[in-house]
């Protein structure tokens, strides 16, 4: 019989500076003055738009968002800048992906009760790397001392349900019995600070979790994976240009959609049904009833979309425990939001509680996992 696949461990790194929304919202409001103060003539010449403020209010109304935690704070809030300041380092020092990566895995680790050494395949799943090559996994792998084999996947938003796919998979076929999957997201590295319907979405963090053969977990520790669905619609409507082929093509280097950019109504219309349809199929294949789910973690991008999500999922309206959101805090994290729910909304589950992990995004992409408590 093929061995089962299970969640023994996962990990959060939160960096140490947050900012609020009105703290962002300052920043931005104090850029567009400079700009139209410095356009003023050809605003009035109606040769560009007048830009105009942002507010905490539009922020929390549009997305449930409050703070969100980064790698650093004062390069975004320069309103000269409006760019994280994150210095490049040497060949010969850890990259920052790979410290925050390594951050969060020893928490994985930690938890899993295993020692680096027991782990044989790192996957780090996020929505933008660092660098092209060496692989970011490979670098982590080193960190960490671990052996086996590493790879990077990128499924944006969905890379973290998708690496815990590629890590069942995996442990499930014998070629590996331990697995290390890591999301390093630093988000704010792509977000355009200077569109006022963006600029408040994203934050940054690592996350990280383990996925071990049944055959090598003591019975009552961890997640069995019971089920897991992956699904890609083609979709331009959240997109980002950037990539080694700008530089050939000087006119658009630095432009916006060199950065983070979407067609937010639509991704609602678009996005919501997809993912309650495929979590709702899903379950009923399974013979699973809504109200036998004890939690859903959901991708925490937009508060809206998860409360339109649980409700046609659960045929109600979920109570917070069912549905726990960390988006007011995080903001949007890409591929980590669902698992730092999970991280910490899920030690209070019982043996044989059933919930589901999922993630959507650019893609379209949509991945859901069925988890049962051991």
């Amino acid at each position: 019989m093929m061995p089962g696949a299970v969640i023994t461990g996962s990990g959060l790194y939160t960096p140490k500076n947050a900012i609020s929304n009105e703290e962002l919202v300052a920043s931005f409001n104090a850029w567009v003055d400079l700009y139209n103060a410095e356009h003023a003539e050809a605003i009035a010449l109606g040769e560009c738009e007048q830009k105009m403020h942002s507010s905490v209010e539009f922020i929390e109304k549009a997305s449930g968002i409050k703070s969100r935690f980064v790698i650093d704070k004062d390069g975004i809030l320069d309103p000269t800048r409006m760019v994280p300041n994150i210095p490049e380092r040497s060949n010969e020092s850890p990259s920052v992906m790979c410290e925050i990566s390594c951050a969060a895995a020893h928490q994985a680790l930690e938890q899993a009760r295993i020692n680096v050494d027991e782990i044989d395949m790192v996957i780090v799943a996020a929505s933008n790397m660092q660098r092209a090559y060496p692989a970011m996994a490979i670098e982590v792998q080193a960190a960490l001392g671990a052996t086996g084999f590493a790879f990077d996947m990128n499924v944006a938003c969905s890379s973290a349900t998708f690496g815990i796919q590629q890590a069942s998979d995996a442990v499930r076929s014998g070629s590996a019995r331990k697995v290390l999957m890591v999301n390093p997201e630093i988000c704010t590295g792509h977000l355009n600070f200077r569109d006022r319907d963006s600029h408040f979405i994203f934050g940054d963090v690592a996350t990280a979790v383990v996925v071990e053969s049944s055959t090598e977990v003591t019975q009552g520790i961890g997640w069995d994976i019971v089920d897991s669905r992956l699904q890609t619609l083609f979709s331009n409507n959240i997109r980002n240009n950037f990539g080694f082929l700008n530089r050939a093509d000087a006119a658009g280097v630095n432009s916006i959609d060199k950065l983070f950019v979407q067609e937010g109504r639509k991704v609602f219309k678009e996005v919501c049904p997809a993912v309650a349809a495929q979590i709702t199929e899903q379950l009923a294949k399974l013979r699973i009833a809504p109200d036998d789910l004890k939690r859903i973690w959901l991708h925490q991008a937009n508060q809206n979309m998860n409360d339109l999500i649980a409700r046609k999922v659960f045929g109600r309206a979920p109570s917070e425990a069912e549905a726990p959101k960390i988006l007011d805090q995080y903001a949007n994290t890409s591929s980590a939001g669902s698992i730092i729910a999970f991280h910490q909304h899920s030690q209070d589950l019982k043996g044989g509680d059933l919930a589901v992990l999922c993630s959507f995004g650019a893609g379209y992409s949509i991945g859901s996992l069925v988890l049962r408590r051991r």
